[in-house]
């Protein structure tokens, strides 16, 4: 196995291009769990350590542009009003040192349907940057999942940012797990509202072969939340939207049996997650007039 070193980006795009099966490494959260299981041996290692401008983010006046190696601890830190569902998203991530080490880009290469970003980025509509010696592009986040830890890149292409629109609404995140750190997700779960569009999106994590929104539960709860007047009148949603909602969500998974959960467990967990949340959202738009962004952290 060789190891490329890159300076600098563009250094790491003609690694890239000379070498198209290289596997990028960052914080190495993924990619060497595979390699020490020998499920992985890949013929070249491209260490991006070296360039610093992927640990690098810069918060416009309507998006975020999320440099590919930002640490989840800076998510956290530094980015919680604007990007509250990748927020809470970075708690659940693993332990601190992996937190202070991985980042969304990772996620994303890796494409896992656990991946604990997925379902936030799926939520807030988040458009990838990829690029390559060729050129740059942006690639929705709808458009880039497509097969299991299989992702819309090129085979000479790098994640080099993820574009997210910052909140304008309330935003959750919640992960159902074995235990309470260090574990990969039975299921997962993001809601973000946008009161600007009236729109609701979703994003489902570990229980499909991809991350998924639930899109009919999306648009049945839009068309509910617009027919009754909710958005102006701001009162409580009634409890069959809820519910339907919940069940809607539930009917968009996947899920397989495996050894931290059953297909049926993780549908079920998946709608009350889905009610748990629309009803968090909901209560935090109806408190702060919708003007409020910031996800609330729910046990």
């Amino acid at each position: 196995m060789d190891f490329l070193r890159p300076a600098t980006w563009e250094d790491a795009l003609a690694a890239k291009a000379e070498h198209p099966t290289a596997v990028p490494i960052a914080g190495g959260t993924d990619v060497m769990v595979e390699i020490n299981f020998d499920h992985r041996r890949p013929e070249y290692l491209l260490d991006l350590n070296r360039v610093g401008e992927l640990r690098e983010w810069v918060v416009g006046e309507e998006t975020v542009r999320l440099g590919a190696g930002v640490p989840y601890t800076h998510i956290m830190e530094h980015l919680r009003a604007e990007l509250p569902g990748l927020a809470l998203a970075s708690h659940t991530v693993a332990s601190p040192q992996i937190r202070n080490r991985g980042g969304v880009g990772g996620n994303l290469g890796t494409a896992s349907p656990a991946g604990d970003a997925h379902p936030a980025l799926l939520a807030a509509g988040a458009e990838v940057e990829a690029e390559s010696v060729r050129g740059s592009r942006l690639i929705p986040i709808d458009a880039f999942y497509t097969g299991v830890k299989r992702n819309a890149l090129a085979a000479d292409e790098l994640i080099r940012a993820v574009h997210i629109r910052k909140a304008d609404g309330p935003q959750q995140y919640s992960k159902v797990g074995t235990r309470n750190a260090m574990v990969i997700a039975v299921c997962a779960f993001g809601l973000a509202l946008h009161p600007r569009t009236r729109t609701v999106r979703t994003g489902i994590g570990s229980a499909a072969p991809t991350p998924v929104r639930a899109r009919d539960a999306e648009l049945f709860l839009n068309a509910a939340l617009d027919e009754g007047g909710f958005w102006e009148s701001g009162a409580a949603i009634t409890p069959s939207v809820v519910k339907q909602f919940a069940n809607l969500v539930s009917a968009a998974c996947n899920p397989i049996d495996d050894v931290r959960g059953t297909a049926a467990y993780r549908r079920h967990a998946v709608g009350v997650l889905a009610r748990r949340q629309l009803g968090w959202t909901w209560d935090q738009y109806r408190g702060h007039g919708g003007r409020s962004g910031e996800g609330v952290e729910r046990p």
